[in-house]
């Protein structure tokens, strides 16, 4: 876990409101920030894209356009170059603080990425290319990030001798999640929103429309008017995972939206076309590091 991991380098704290220990990396730099105490609209600015992911505790966040959320651990939050929030720290205590794991990486870094995805994996022309888009991402990240971020964690703050080469390798996985979380938000909304104007978006809105239903990849297929082959590839390509996966995808992120709500998780389960709740419980820790119930607790 990140939270032993830090505790084992723990340090006398400087300050006890936003106490920051820093590693830099090649065009980027991770941060450790620990506050004791609580406070309110402490302001945040970064001149580069900022990726913050909650470690412990809890804060509500504030932007200057009128946006307002609590922010949890397994959730990340990534602000804009140059742009202001304002934190309040409710619970924070001394013995046990708030924490958040920060890691700056540049623009540059960032447009280079997004460059050799649009060499390497070209989308569909109604979907736009690969770039990254200067607004807030909040989003529930599922156990694949979480273990990215604690590998980050020991391979900034260890003095390995191939140190340089890790961090390359992790910053370009962490920004390729970043692009591909706001690609997929953004052809979601076209989707939605245009769900005609080709075979691929018909299919996309078929399979958003019937997330609880067993679906035909024939049907799908017949939609996209493409051969299987083609239809996959392409699917894979837009959304990087095949038709079912990204089913599986989208129903655990309506049930995460629903149990947030206040919904029973064995109304949720068996309304997203779930067969059992040990089945849904497993599938939901696997994809989120956490138990819908203990989910639920924490809500």
């Amino acid at each position: 876990m990140i939270t032993e991991f830090l505790n084992n380098k723990k340090t006398e704290p400087k300050v006890l409101v936003e106490n920051k220990i820093s590693f830099n990396g090649p065009q980027s730099q991770l941060s450790i920030y620990d506050t004791f105490e609580p406070a309110q609209k402490v302001q945040l600015k970064s001149d580069q894209p900022l990726f913050c992911a909650m470690i412990s505790g809890k804060k509500v966040m504030h932007s200057d356009d009128d946006y307002h959320s609590d922010f949890f651990p397994h959730e990340s939050f990534v602000m804009a170059p140059n742009q202001t929030v304002e934190i309040d720290f409710p619970i924070a205590q001394l013995a046990q603080p708030t924490r958040c794991l920060a890691i700056e990486i540049s623009s540059e870094r960032i447009a280079q990425v997004a460059e050799q995805l649009n060499y390497a994996q070209q989308k569909s022309k109604e979907f736009d290319h690969w770039r990254y888009q200067p607004q807030i991402v909040h989003t529930h990240h599922n156990a694949q990030t979480q273990a990215l971020l604690q590998r980050m964690t020991h391979i900034y703050s260890e003095n390995h001798q191939d140190r340089s080469f890790m961090i390359d390798l992790a910053v370009n996985e962490l920004t390729i999640r970043l692009l591909r979380q706001q690609s997929r938000e953004l052809m979601m909304s076209f989707c939605m929103h245009q769900s005609d104007f080709s075979g691929m978006t018909a299919a996309i809105s078929y399979i958003e429309d019937h997330l609880a239903d067993n679906i035909e990849i024939e049907y799908l297929c017949k939609l996209a008017c493409m051969s299987r082959t083609k239809f996959f590839n392409e699917f894979k390509q837009n959304l990087g995972c095949t038709p079912l996966a990204f089913q599986q995808q989208q129903r655990l992120r309506k049930a995460y939206n629903l149990i947030k709500s206040g919904r029973q998780i064995t109304q949720v389960c068996f309304e997203l076309g779930f067969t059992s709740c040990s089945h849904f419980s497993r599938v939901f820790k696997q994809f989120y590091g956490t138990s819908p119930k203990a989910f639920q607790n924490k809500q």
